[in-house]
């Protein structure tokens, strides 16, 4: 089937460069052929293709711009307005937002304000089946675009940039997204504009900031690539995931958003229905004899396995260290880990032998919910949130692993994206999952995996398929970005003698004992 294929340029910050611009779109033109559009994120008399530009940036060159609603400025050089959309004959289209972001009310004519950015946004946003645009072109960066990214070099994306800009970006979703502010190329890679097993898989956003034409260091300033326009495309091959996507960098912003909810197209399920389905009709025993039982009998308390050799964790063996023991309820017993990360460093065990939690009784796990309540009391009452990690690859019974960080030292959020860039540092898919869904609904028992858990019920997980490193919580929580002691990263080089080992038990449980609902069950 015919598809329009576009071929385009995106060009940074001209600065009168004209000369010079135009003739690198002549060379290129000789040497590859046509293009269709020149797109300039800042102003640029006659262009060799149609030239689209953005307006001005400060009072200085204001007089450039005869109407500030859009106009001609010369032969093939149009000044697309302080904001609006750009709809081309083939279907492509181009969002487009002029100026800095106002420090001042009201906002300079130079300046887009946030009611300019919400004005946009409904314009867009209010569209029947809207999915997102083709192009976004903004004078500055979006704050925070190097979140869960490669480097930007020497551009700091946490500081410098709008947010305004970055709440655009995030609700718009544009394939690809322009911006020259910061006279410096950066090419970010591609980022999810979906939550992963909590929404219907979305296309991904490229954005590309381009330096200074004719800048004396040679950094990149023009930039072709072909596009279809999204209304062409075959939905599956548009929401293609390519092997390097990461994180969407806007997501705080997106979780701050107020919740607006569009009204649900046809073809559209609610996200928490795709995500609860997925599980839906797998791990159901078929009775033996062919029919669905009507009669559905109580479920009996499962029997957990037993271990096929010694296992240092079931609290019956003779190889536990029971020293490390700080208590002991019902289905489920805390311990000291040895060597831990810090000396109130803790494990949540099942007594019986169970691989994971996956394989949770519904009562072990409802005891196992109540360590996790006890504990978040304890250590906010000392300061702290927890970190809770289970490894279930390369162990036979169930360690959830609970680390406590001061409150002070970094927050939920700082956590989250530390799993999560280093995650991406090695590989690791850790996907978010929602809060309140159990891990039993994205791994069936015997799956390998890796999952976290804050104290907010945020999780984080990887289904692991290969080799993973073993170390991986422990490393992340131990690195510069959290606490700070990646001496501690391995346990075995902070194994301490047993008499000190019984002290810190010693210790914890006294502490602990005003919280410990297993003294009063």
């Amino acid at each position: 089937s015919y598809r329009a294929v576009s071929r385009r340029l995106a060009c940074g910050d001209v600065e009168g460069r004209l000369d010079a611009i135009f003739g690198r779109v002549r060379a290129i033109q000789a040497k590859s052929g046509r293009f269709d559009l020149t797109e300039c994120t800042r102003f640029s008399p006659s262009a060799p293709i149609p030239t689209f530009v953005l307006g001005a940036n400060n009072q200085d060159t204001l007089s450039y711009f005869p109407d500030v609603s859009g106009c001609e400025l010369a032969e093939n050089i149009t000044y697309l307005g302080r904001r609006g959309v750009y709809s081309g004959c083939s279907g492509l289209q181009i969002a487009y937002l002029s100026g800095t972001e106002a420090q001042q009310q009201p906002a300079p004519a130079h300046s887009f304000s946030a009611k300019d950015v919400a004005e946009l946004k409904t314009s867009l946003l209010s569209t029947p089946n809207f999915r997102g645009v083709d192009i976004l072109l903004t004078s500055p960066w979006p704050r925070d675009v190097g979140t869960f990214a490669n480097s930007a070099g020497e551009i700091d994306t946490k500081k410098c940039g709008s947010t305004l800009v970055s709440d655009l970006a995030a609700s718009v979703k544009p394939r690809y997204h322009f911006a020259a502010l910061e006279k410096a190329y950066y090419e970010r890679l591609p980022y999810r504009n979906h939550m992963v097993l909590q929404e219907t898989p979305q296309h991904v956003t490229r954005f590309i900031a381009l330096a200074d034409v004719g800048n004396t260091s040679k950094k990149k300033y023009l930039y072709a690539f072909s596009i279809v326009p999204m209304s062409s495309m075959d939905p599956a091959e548009l929401v293609k995931q390519p092997q390097d996507v990461t994180e969407n960098p806007y997501r705080k912003l997106r979780k701050e958003a107020p919740k607006s909810k569009a009204p649900l197209s046809a073809e559209e399920e609610p996200a928490c229905q795709f995500f609860f389905d997925l599980n839906k009709h797998q791990g159901k025993k078929r009775p033996s004899d062919g029919k669905e039982r009507g009669d559905s009998q109580p479920k009996q308390a499962k029997k957990p396995p037993q271990p096929t050799g010694p296992c240092w964790f079931c609290l019956a063996s003779p190889e536990v260290e029971k020293h490390l023991v700080v208590s002991i309820g019902t289905h489920c017993y805390l311990a000291l880990a040895k060597g831990g990360l810090s000396p109130d460093h803790v494990l949540i065990l099942p007594i019986g032998h169970y691989q994971s939690v996956v394989d949770l009784s519904s009562e072990v796990l409802e005891e196992v919910t109540k360590y996790k309540a006890a504990l978040k009391e304890f250590f906010r009452s000392k300061g702290k949130r927890y970190v809770l990690f289970e490894r279930n690859y390369r162990s036979q019974h169930l360690q959830l692993q609970v680390i406590p960080v001061p409150l002070d030292l970094c927050t939920s959020e700082d956590i989250k994206e530390a799993f999560i860039a280093q995650a991406q540092e090695q590989q690791i898919e850790l996907l978010e999952i929602p809060e309140h869904s159990d891990i039993a609904q994205v791994a069936q028992p015997g799956t390998p995996y890796f999952y976290v858990e804050l104290d907010t019920g945020e999780k984080l997980f990887h289904r692991i398929r290969g080799r993973f490193p073993l170390q991986f919580g422990r490393w992340v929580l131990a690195s510069e970005a959290l606490l700070a002691q990646p001496q501690r990263a391995d346990w075995r080089q902070c194994a301490a003698q047993r008499p000190e080992e019984a002290a810190q038990a010693g210790a914890f449980r006294r502490e602990f004992e005003p919280f410990d609902f297993s003294l009063r069950d």
